[in-house]
């Protein structure tokens, strides 16, 4: 029964649509075509716009809470560092060796020696409440911590911990028991040592008490938005830290929301709470293990740019199928001629002629057809001044990120002979390698430029021997030689000559003591800069060096010496030139040449 009625409406409507004039038929059959391809299209549009928002949001909403515990993680290795840096120091090694003793009689001795070094842990991290060393001689701490003696530490928590525990442990918020105003801390306690000090009899520990409240802002001020909630649990689910606005749900209580954050060091669900979909995000720390960090996201609120699509997409299609209602009547009598105007256009457009534009006093669909040709003209005139720009942007990006892999080997050694001279109180010393490494790396620097005049050049090699000869004294002298001091005006990149002097130093000098020679000199030849850096030293394997400049980025082998070839083929092309060869004091000899350039225009 349902089939009959069925062919006969069908046919019914043939017979109507047959019956209409062609003009009418046209307009019929475009307007149902039409409304078919808008819809079609808008639907299509919107899933795979509203996919590609929600993917992007997920992957945003997890990149923002792996910041965050980055950020954490970071921190809290700061403060483990800085409490390396205090078990390191003499005044602790002291102590150590009292306590090895049972040498209670310079107990106020090393507690005034400790100060200097509290003072300047919580001055690098100001994260850090206090600190106490708790010993069987005596506990240690900033005098300027009132110390509450009711509490001992080896009748805490925390001794119970940590006795059990072979490295240090990270204790969540709780009340500070050892100091006066029962403050909210987290703590981080491990076992005090020293490498020069046996730690198998004693019974020393170093408890950290860390600021909760400043942890909590940390987190916080970390969330893009506001409708973004983080908390920290451990591996149990409960709370590590106390919020301003205390977490009104009980994640431990949750068994399915636990086995699904257990699943993995980090990754993303949807999960119901108060009857709300939320999205969470969760990673573990790693200075932590047990500790792990949640981000709570309303799912409503992350997807409401979805949302908002598919509202537009549907006001789109409605928008467009009444405008070709509209406009149909028109479309059958207008729309060969703006068509074969189009197709004239479009012969033009194949002979590069890119500058045509269509041109219509009606609106219709052609019409728009001929305005969105338009556009796509300007879009690809747009799109070959775009590949123009970023074909420069590349040519500069490739030659910052050359510049930037000169590595400063030299700047653990400084560091190191800037420390060990202030330990042995040569501080005339220390203040000239700290003026010349802060010269140094202002010459360096340059403003963010490629480019330097070749007279900051050469003052940047000057500073970087200089700071050499303190670090290895008496192993090389260096002679700086400048022909015509018109040169000193012309450009050159930037960290050419300075990898070429370090070479000398590290390499030709390495089986040296002292009479090391390194001879710097600049002239003009043939309307080219000579750039030219010579030494005394072992000299090289040729093959080997090749070698090495001709193989990838990944291995260290004649690494400057690539690095600097890379730079000038990437700022002069084939006008610049590089040769390296043995000399006849048993050392090497590297020549550049470069275009002389007085403008820094790369």
């Amino acid at each position: 029964m349902r089939g009959r009625r069925f062919d006969r409406i069908t046919t019914q409507f043939n017979d109507f649509f047959h019956s209409l004039p062609f003009k009418q038929r046209i307009l019929i059959s475009f307007v149902i075509l039409i409304t078919l391809a808008i819809s079609a299209a808008g639907t299509i549009s919107y899933l795979i716009a509203s996919k590609e928002i929600q993917n992007n949001a997920f992957e945003s909403s997890q990149e923002t809470v792996n910041k965050t515990a980055q950020i954490m993680d970071t921190r809290l290795k700061n403060i483990s560092t800085s409490i390396q840096s205090l078990m390191f120091s003499d005044a602790f090694e002291q102590m150590l060796r009292d306590v090895q003793n049972n040498d209670f009689l310079n107990y106020y001795k090393h507690l005034s020696a400790l100060q200097f070094v509290f003072s300047q842990i919580s001055y690098n991290e100001p994260l850090i409440q206090n600190v106490l060393i708790a010993t069987p001689i005596g506990d240690f701490y900033s005098t300027s911590e009132n110390r509450n003696p009711a509490q001992s530490f080896y009748d805490s928590d925390l001794y119970d911990k940590i006795k059990n525990s072979p490295k240090g442990v990270w204790y969540k918020g709780h009340a500070d028991l050892f100091f006066s105003g029962n403050q909210r801390v987290l703590s981080f306690v491990t076992k005090g040592m020293h490498e020069r000090v046996s730690s198998d009899p004693l019974n020393v520990f170093v408890v950290v008490n860390i600021k909760e409240r400043e942890f909590v802002r940390l987190i916080n001020q970390k969330s893009p938005s506001k409708d973004r909630n983080y908390v920290l649990v451990d591996a149990k689910g409960e709370d590590v830290i106390q919020d301003d606005v205390p977490n009104t749900y009980q994640f431990n209580q949750d068994a399915l929301f636990l086995q699904q954050m257990r699943s993995g060091l980090q990754g993303s669900f949807f999960h119901e709470f108060h009857k709300a979909d939320y999205l969470v995000n969760y990673t573990k720390l790693e200075i932590a293990d047990d500790w792990i960090l949640i981000g709570t996201q309303s799912k409503d609120l992350l997807l409401q740019q979805v949302n908002g699509i598919k509202r537009t997409t549907l006001y789109i299609i409605v928008g467009f199928v009444l405008t070709s209602w509209l406009l149909s009547n028109y479309l059958t009598a207008l729309l060969l001629r703006p068509l074969f105007k189009l197709q004239g256009l479009m012969r033009k457009v194949e002979d590069n002629q890119l500058s045509v534009r269509f041109e219509s006093r009606y609106t219709d669909e052609v019409a728009q057809v001929g305005f969105q040709f338009n556009r796509m003209l300007d879009e690809i005139n747009q799109l070959i001044g775009n590949v123009k720009f970023s074909e420069q942007e590349k040519r500069k990006a490739e030659m910052k990120a050359l510049t930037a892999q000169m590595e400063p080997h030299f700047l653990y050694n400084t560091l190191n002979a800037i420390y060990c001279k202030s330990v042995l109180g040569e501080n005339n010393d220390v203040n000239e390698l700290i003026l010349a490494l802060s010269q140094m790396f202002q010459l360096g620097l340059s403003g963010g430029k490629d480019m330097m005049t070749l007279e900051d050049e050469l003052s940047h090699v000057k500073q970087y021997c200089a700071i050499q000869q303190k670090c290895y004294e008496g192993l090389f002298e260096y002679e700086l030689i400048v022909e015509d001091d018109q040169l000193l005006a012309y450009y050159v990149p930037k960290i050419v000559l300075q990898p070429l002097v370090e070479n000398s130093i590290l390499h030709g000098f390495k089986d040296k003591a002292s009479g090391g020679r390194i001879r710097i000199q600049i002239s003009e030849d043939d309307q080219m800069l000579h750039l030219l850096v010579e030494d005394n030293g072992t000299g090289v394997d040729m093959d080997k060096v090749e070698q090495g400049m001709a193989a990838g980025v990944n291995t260290k082998k004649g690494y400057a010496l690539r690095n600097i070839r890379n730079r000038l083929q990437l700022y002069y092309g084939n006008e610049s030139r590089m040769k390296l060869t043995n000399n006849d004091k048993n050392g090497t000899t590297v020549a550049l040449w470069i275009p002389m350039n007085k403008g820094d225009h790369e």
